[in-house]
């Protein structure tokens, strides 16, 4: 409904409260109901579905319209990235937020910091995905409110122009409401328990889950070593009571990223159920790492199975794993990929040890001759050393190519040494374009960058230690934050405006009237940053 409909409609119910309603005012109820347009999570996941699906359907048809988002640890994080992307770019589209189980466990977890295992409260999880929610709707409200009484300001002054843009601002105004893709590991249990998890997500907003096929006992973080992978039918399991979840909600068109850490596991809990050859679970142990057994030299202890009329032995280590057989790592990954389209997923995420766009395309070239419109999230990992990488990319292609490089130690082409020269500066262009190459050429429709905020967090922090605890002090401060805060219109520098303080403000007349004590009258020191 626009804005005077809206005002229209709630006068009707006003009214027809009768008397005792006398003292409720029309257009103050239509402005809180438009600062508030999402009543439940429910109904944004609802709402961000149907934004992802379209964008999908966008990068099918132009892999240039790829998308992208940053990981958040805190909802005011996630606020003041999509205010920021607003104030920049006047619109959130294909713009998400990224939702982290690293930073959950370093950051969120009740034990305190923890590495990324599985180890922290699940139900923290969902928890943040409804608090970057109630702050992104925050965002909405303050900027609406902003919006409003300057509508209030320009009928006051009988500009009637200026209230009729405003108007037609409010009836189409954008929302910082945006998708979030959300990690729940490898589902914290077995498939009940993620189904269950999964609840909570969806409850709490999130339209696309990301699960990844590793052991939940055993998770480890994808840049570690150490990863465990279970076969496809248990992972598939996972997938399906995430989909579950999305129907029994009425999320018809929810969003299931498949992860897949087979290119850097090299280890599986089980050996896969197989009825047949050929069959899924067979696949699976083609994998394995085996010796031929004499059955006349048979060890306590031994586990076999039977391929091609032989009997085998899997290689057992001592924690009770088994091994895979090396170089099995990229067809392992593109049948997890096949596998997972096949069977419910939307999207994939193929977890690799650096950001190689080849080495990428490779992988999607083979996923796509089964699944033509495979696509990918990826990872845009902090892990990786984006310097270093790109440096030695560029170098073995000039030494590929015959180029001279002996001016060049590839070893330690991270050196401060090597910035302004000509690989430096070429390396850095593949690293700004890696985004849309990886898109148009390995069938990336989304790129995140999983913990950017915590690195971010860390920095400025220890920029500001170091200069107010040292010779600069409180100048410290005041040039480097809030100097800057000001030159570049942050809107958190009214920090009181940004806290809610003028929201309440309103809703205190609205409750009120004149006898509203507001907190925005003259002796409110934020008045110093009107200029």
């Amino acid at each position: 409904m626009t804005y005077q409909n809206e005002i229209n409609s709630l006068n009707n119910t006003i009214a027809e409260g009768g008397p005792a309603w006398a003292a409720i005012d029309g257009t103050s109820a239509a402005r809180m109901r438009l600062q508030n347009r999402f009543r439940t999570g429910l109904d944004i996941a609802k709402y961000t579905a149907k934004i992802m699906r379209a964008d999908m359907d966008a990068y099918d048809a132009d892999p240039a319209n790829y998308t992208q988002s940053l990981g958040a640890w805190h909802g005011f994080i996630g606020q003041q990235q999509m205010i920021a992307i607003k104030k920049h770019f006047g619109s959130t589209k294909r713009r998400y937020l990224y939702l982290s189980g690293w930073m959950v466990a370093a950051l969120r977890s009740e034990f305190g910091p923890l590495p990324d295992q599985s180890m922290h409260e699940k139900t923290a999880v969902p928890e943040l995905i409804e608090e970057i929610y109630t702050f992104l709707k925050q965002a909405d409200a303050r900027e609406l409110g902003g919006m409003f009484r300057d509508l209030d300001a320009a009928r006051e002054a009988g500009n009637e122009t200026e209230a009729k843009r405003l108007e037609n601002a409010i009836d189409n105004y954008e929302t910082h409401v945006v998708p979030i893709i959300a990690d729940i590991d490898a589902g914290f249990g077995n498939a009940e328990a993620t189904y269950l998890l999964a609840k909570q997500m969806i409850e709490a907003g999130a339209c696309a889950l990301q699960i990844e096929n590793q052991v939940s006992d055993e998770k480890q973080c994808g840049h570690q070593d150490g990863k465990v992978t279970v076969p496809h039918e248990d992972f598939l399991q996972k997938i399906r009571a995430i989909r579950y979840a999305f129907l029994e909600l009425g999320v018809d068109d929810g969003i299931i990223v498949a992860r897949t850490d087979s290119l850097g596991a090299g280890l599986t809990k089980q050996i896969a159920y197989s009825t047949q050859p050929g069959d899924l679970g067979d696949q699976y142990n083609s994998f394995l790492d085996c010796d031929e057994v004499d059955p006349t030299d048979i060890k306590n202890g031994q586990v076999f199975i039977s391929r091609d009329g032989k009997l085998l032995a899997p290689k057992r280590l001592p924690s009770n794993l088994y091994q895979f057989r090396p170089g099995t790592g990229v067809d392992r990954v593109v049948l997890d990929c096949i596998t997972s389209l096949q069977h419910g997923a939307d999207l994939l995420w193929i977890e690799t040890e650096k950001p190689h766009v080849e080495q990428i395309a490779e992988m999607v070239d083979k996923i796509r001759e089964t699944v033509p419109n495979a696509k990918l999230v990826y990872n845009n990992s902090p892990s990786f050393n984006w310097t270093l990488n790109f440096r030695q990319q560029v170098f073995d292609a000039w030494e590929e190519s015959g180029k001279d490089v002996s001016a060049y130690d590839r070893a330690k082409l991270m050196s401060v040494d090597y910035d302004g020269t000509d690989l430096a500066i070429e390396a850095d262009a593949k690293i700004q374009s890696f985004q849309a190459d990886a898109a148009k050429r390995a069938g990336i429709f989304h790129h995140l960058i999983t913990l950017p905020t915590y690195h971010t967090a860390a920095l400025s922090t220890d920029n500001l230690a170091k200069r107010y605890f040292g010779e600069e002090a409180m100048l410290g401060y005041v040039k480097n934050v809030q100097r800057e805060e000001i030159r570049q219109q942050i809107a958190c520098v009214k920090h009181q405006n940004m806290a809610g303080s003028d929201i309440g403000d309103d809703h205190k007349e609205y409750f009120a009237g004149e006898a509203a004590l507001k907190a925005g009258g003259k002796d409110n020191t934020m008045n110093q940053f009107a200029a």
